[in-house]
């Protein structure tokens, strides 16, 4: 070792003529502006000092590089930009290895590109996620990774956004060795020094020949295409990237840098790349609440679920899934045996599919077992409650768990609507009780809301959301109210849309209009999916203390009455003649909604699209507003990401709160104002956004005052 340079977040050491570079910019070495102008300066040092031979490029830490720093984006430019430095890399007369730990994502592996040779040690993992925030490669990514792997993979790499192991990249050419140690540098140093023993040179990858065959690589991208036509509807960033690779067949080299840098300006100024980027962190944020700040978890190994429905033996297999022991208990032996058979049910589905074993089943269910003695929960240290809907059921349950569990157990209720407070006090031990939403199917579905009460221990929330991390779900937490923060800025909406309904909307084109919003499906594709019983429970059982001066559409009683309650009868809002995926227009619910309308006295009228929106997201801002207002919600974050997670909310849109910000809240409060004409009952603008429109404010502004 004859020199040792330190620049700002690049430190440079020479080893004998290999002079290492390594990434210093905690805590994954993020390309911000100085460790670029570290970079660029190191590289212009080393191509005039002769005692280089070749350089290592490496990161500090446990990664290599995780790509370019996000708090940039939005910001004036500085040089040099990412771009820049990637090509002075690849241009480096001298040979250039990257040597690769822990992961090499986004502007990281497009560093890694322009090296001229590619190390990664066991565990390493590679990825060009930037479609995950709106955006493409945008350092030459998009034009170097199809030369060196072809289009087909390349592709879907950049589409799906996923991580590759050290293996995958090695098979698929992305990387020349795969290192024997977990020591990047002790590798990269060996590696570099065969290299230049062999005197090989620099060898760039802008020259890399897998796309020399063009009918395979036209073929990938029209199938890619055609995918992403059906799966990323909305979407601007895959189709983006799609077009970039192609031009690495139709271009030069430099003609397609530029075509990928034309495309990534768009995507970075496009709005979804403000709300895909407002998504990626707030899911960051919901994480801390203030009781995980306080408060360590307790201890999750044994799970107790009570009741085997739909939604108690998903939430089993959320459980069996995250590799915890768990115990369901059912009221008699043959509602224990539908309970177990609704679990197997999903493993055998996945069989069936080839995503799983017999024998990986076998393995998952020995943690599984079932009685209908609630001394079997006796040592559980978290049991949720899922059965029926109904607040005596729930107490009756509550009761049994009081008298048997073990001092310090977590219980949970799966409510979707009611007062955990008053379950809470039902018990001797109010402090271990808490809500734990889950959405159907609770096996697949992300959002979990956690419902805090008033007297609950900061440990049992810390629990809460440790018991979120195990079962991959993404915890927003509540506070009590009928409803939470979903379902009752659901109830609301779905109001909105019952008065266009009975105002002159049809059903079908009020789905139509917010598939095109970016939903995956419509509110009456949804009450045909959840069915239409449930409401019809929930609206009776508030019949008696709704208020008579609010409008009541009773299109879905008549639906309800007729036994027509969705998918599971065949028959709701649509029809279903070959089962759920087979769904068409009613005429006969149409002529209901007509009849509807003549019994109210109202004389339909015809809404744009546009205007169904207008409404529609109105509704939701404003009762959103009110559950921030009200303290339901932490954060308007919190709610952006229930929405996204739990109700279908386009991610790319950021959530209600986001839109709202990107929309201006005070054309939020004139729609509001404008559309209170005609029912000033529904309409009442929410305090806060009145209060953030006064201030020139918006939502955002609330997520950093805590």
């Amino acid at each position: 070792m004859s020199c040792d340079t330190p620049l700002p977040t690049v430190e440079s050491t020479l080893h004998e003529s290999i002079l290492v570079l390594t990434l210093d910019n905690p805590p994954v070495n993020a390309l911000g502006v100085e460790v670029r102008r570290g970079l660029l300066a190191a590289l212009d040092s080393a191509a005039d000092n002769p005692a280089v031979e070749g350089i290592l490029i490496l990161g500090a830490g446990r990664h290599f590089c995780g790509g370019a720093d996000i708090r940039e984006f939005g910001k004036p430019p500085q040089p040099p930009a990412l771009p820049e430095l990637v090509k002075r890399i690849e241009a480096c007369a001298k040979p250039v290895v990257a040597a690769i730990h822990g992961v090499a994502l986004g502007g990281g592996l497009e560093v890694a590109l322009a090296a001229h040779y590619r190390l990664a040690v066991r565990g390493a993992r590679l990825g060009l996620p930037e479609v995950q925030l709106g955006l493409l490669p945008g350092a030459g990514g998009t034009q170097r990774l199809p030369r060196l792997i072809g289009a087909k993979a390349a592709l879907e790499l950049m589409l799906s956004g996923r991580h590759l192991s050290a293996e995958q990249a090695l098979e698929l050419g992305l990387v020349d060795r795969l290192g024997d140690s977990d020591d990047a540098q002790a590798e990269g140093l060996a590696y570099l020094g065969q290299l230049l023993a062999s005197q090989a040179g620099a060898r760039r990858t802008r020259d890399a020949l897998a796309l020399s065959d063009l009918a395979p690589q036209r073929a990938a991208i029209a199938a890619a295409r055609e995918q992403a036509g059906k799966k990323s509807r909305g979407l601007l960033s895959p189709h983006h990237i799609i077009q970039a690779v192609e031009a690495t067949l139709d271009r030069p080299f430099e003609d397609g840098l530029k075509e990928e840098r034309r495309l990534f300006l768009e995507c970075l100024d496009s709005p979804q790349r403000a709300g895909l980027v407002h998504a990626f962190f707030a899911e960051r944020e919901v994480l801390k609440a203030p009781e995980t700040r306080a408060a360590a978890p307790r201890a999750l190994e044994q799970i107790g679920v009570v009741g085997g429905g739909t939604m108690g033996a998903g939430i089993a297999v959320a459980a069996l899934d995250a590799g915890l022991q768990v115990t369901m208990i059912e009221r008699d032996q043959a509602a224990l045996a539908r309970g177990r058979g609704n679990v197997e049910k999903v493993y055998d589905g996945l069989i069936d599919k080839g995503r799983l074993s017999a024998a990986d089943k076998a393995a998952t269910l020995a943690r599984f077992s079932a009685s209908i003695d609630y001394r079997a929960l006796a040592q559980a240290d978290l049991v949720i409650e899922a059965v029926f809907e109904d607040m005596a059921a729930k107490q009756a349950v509550f009761k049994e768990l009081d008298r048997v569990c073990k001092a310090g157990a977590v219980l949970a209720s799966n409510t979707s609507y009611l007062d955990i407070n008053v379950i809470a006090q039902s018990i001797s031990r109010p402090a271990d009780v808490i809500g734990l939403h889950f959405f159907s199917p609770a096996n697949i579905m992300k959002l979990l809301e956690i419902v805090v009460p008033a007297k609950v221990a900061a440990q049992v929330v810390a629990t809460a959301f440790e018991l979120a991390k195990k079962l991959h779900k993404v915890p927003v937490r509540a506070g009590v109210c009928d409803g939470f923060i979903g379902n009752r800025i659901l109830a609301v909406y779905r109001q909105a849309v019952d008065a266009m309904l009975e105002d002159g909307a049809s059903p079908y084109q009020i789905d139509q209009a917010l598939r095109d919003f970016g939903f995956p499906m419509g509110p009456f594709q949804v009450a045909d999916l959840a069915g239409g019983d449930i409401g019809w429970a929930t609206r009776k059982r508030k019949a008696a203390t709704r208020d008579p001066k609010a409008r009541y559409v009773q299109v879905a009683d008549r639906l309800c009455e007729r036994g027509w309650f969705g998918q599971k009868t065949g028959r709701g809002y649509y029809l279903y003649p070959q089962g759920p995926r087979s769904a068409s227009e009613d005429p006969e619910v149409l002529a209901i909604i007509d009849a509807e309308r003549q019994r109210a006295g109202i004389t339909p009228r015809t809404f744009s699209d546009a205007q169904i929106i207008r409404r529609y997201m109105a509704a939701m801002i404003n009762e959103a507003a009110n559950v921030v207002h009200e303290g339901i919600a932490l954060r308007p974050l919190d709610l952006d990401i229930a929405l996204i997670h739990g109700y279908g909310f386009p991610r790319y849109r950021g959530g209600p709160l986001k839109y709202a910000d990107q929309y201006g809240l005070p054309q939020v409060l004139a729609d509001i104002r404008e559309f209170a004409e005609d029912d000033p009952q529904f309409w009442k603008p929410s305090p806060l956004l009145v209060a953030l429109v006064e201030r020139e404010a918006n939502f955002d502004s609330l997520n950093h005052a805590h």
